[in-house]
């Protein structure tokens, strides 16, 4: 399409325009030099007159130009281009979590992972490099997340997750080491002995709650942690097939298990009875979602269930009733702590060390029945005996 003629403002020198092909539409250009008169002759559009332009304000930003007020608009183009690169050549953390996914295809909690990061991290460091980052940062994170009512337990994931992101980001040379004096990511005190007991009223309440809730298959999902204490993935994960109702044994399996190693459990007789009162949907698993796979979440009923049950608000439903599974055991003074560990699934005896004041208080019940044996009243077939004996002395 050929161009008009560029015309020449009668007002204001440097400053032209064109009309379109069609001879509506006016469009400004000024002429200018920067840096005297040996300087490269600059010629630029500058808008159109639909859009607000008029000649006096584009005499104006040939001025503003010339005394290097305002760039031109090669300059800024060539800035944009250079802050494309220089966004382009940033690794925020945002950037660095999506390689990591994509490093981490399979990883079995990648789904918490993502919860956690859309939660937490992005939105607090996602759109920050790691080297602008600061210890006060994380600290001021923690500080606020406590006071909004999270738990240590939740802080402390977070946490981990967010340092084993940096430390990804800098075996893979997308960001520099972190500087001491800069970032030291320090983990939250979390108290590691506690341990969950609900007392024997709590308890009959709960089984009153879970008796009148309208789900009873969902209910069972907290019936079974109370028997077997099995973790809440591997709750969600079981399958029918992991329960052999002939050996009575339930099947825990890798790529539901915490360490990803297959464990099995012995199939009490309550747990037995709970899992032959669930439906059976046509799902393969025990406590399916709507749609038939795995269910994903479980704490609209917990929520209701502890609220009817008048449990401590800090009480969790099922972590918590693994904890009081392994606290009723260990303080009964019949499971020893070797048992224990195998029955809750630890990898380590340290993990389940946590028990041990209770098994240690069943021991001293136990070790004091021997007080009676000074200190109770003898029968009346030992006193008999007794008198016999001095009669024939």
């Amino acid at each position: 399409m050929k161009k008009s003629k560029r015309e020449k403002s009668q007002k204001y020198a440097g400053v032209y325009f064109r009309f379109d092909a069609v001879g509506k539409e006016r469009t400004y250009y000024i002429v200018y030099r920067q840096g005297g008169r040996e300087a490269k002759l600059i010629e630029e559009p500058v808008g159109k007159a639909s859009c607000g332009m008029t000649e006096a304000k584009a005499a104006l930003i040939r001025a503003d130009r010339i005394r290097g007020k305002e760039k031109s608009n090669t300059e800024k183009r060539k800035e944009i281009i250079e802050s494309q690169q220089v966004e382009r050549d940033r690794w925020t953390l945002d950037r660095i979590w999506q390689a990591y996914q994509e490093a981490h295809p399979k990883h079995k909690s990648r789904q918490r992972d993502i919860s956690r990061y859309n939660t937490h991290i992005g939105p607090h460091f996602g759109q920050h490099t790691p080297e602008e980052m600061l210890t006060a940062d994380i600290d001021a994170f923690k500080s606020n997340s406590l006071k909004a009512g999270k738990s240590e337990g939740t802080i402390q994931r977070v946490i981990s997750q967010l340092r084993a992101i940096i430390n990804f980001g800098v075996k893979r040379g997308l960001c520099q080491p972190l500087h001491p004096g800069r970032l030291t990511i320090e983990s939250i005190h979390v108290d590691g002995e506690k341990t969950e007991m609900l007392t024997e009223q709590q308890v009959t309440q709960l089984i009153e709650a879970l008796d009148a809730e309208s789900d009873q298959d969902a209910a069972a999902l907290i019936r079974l942690a109370m028997v077997t204490g099995m973790r809440k993935g591997a709750l969600l994960a079981l399958r029918w097939e992991d329960c052999d109702f002939v050996r009575n044994i339930i099947t825990l399996c890798g790529t539901s298990a915490k360490k990803g190693v297959t464990e099995h459990i012995p199939m009490n007789e309550a747990a037995r009875t709970i899992l032959l009162k669930i439906s059976h949907t046509g799902s393969p698993f025990v406590f399916p979602g709507k749609d038939g796979y795995q269910r994903k979440d479980y704490r609209r009923i917990a929520r209701r269930v502890k609220k009817n049950a008048g449990l401590p608000d800090n009480f969790r439903p099922l972590h918590g009733l693994r904890h009081h599974f392994a606290s009723f055991l260990a303080s009964s003074g019949k499971v020893d702590l070797y048992t224990l560990q195998k029955l809750l699934t630890h990898s380590s005896p340290q993990m389940t060390q946590r028990y041990a004041h209770l098994a240690d208080e069943a021991m001293k019940r136990a070790a004091g029945v021997a007080d009676s044996i000074l200190n109770r009243t003898p029968t009346a077939s030992e006193n008999e005996t007794q008198r016999g004996e001095d009669d024939d002395a």
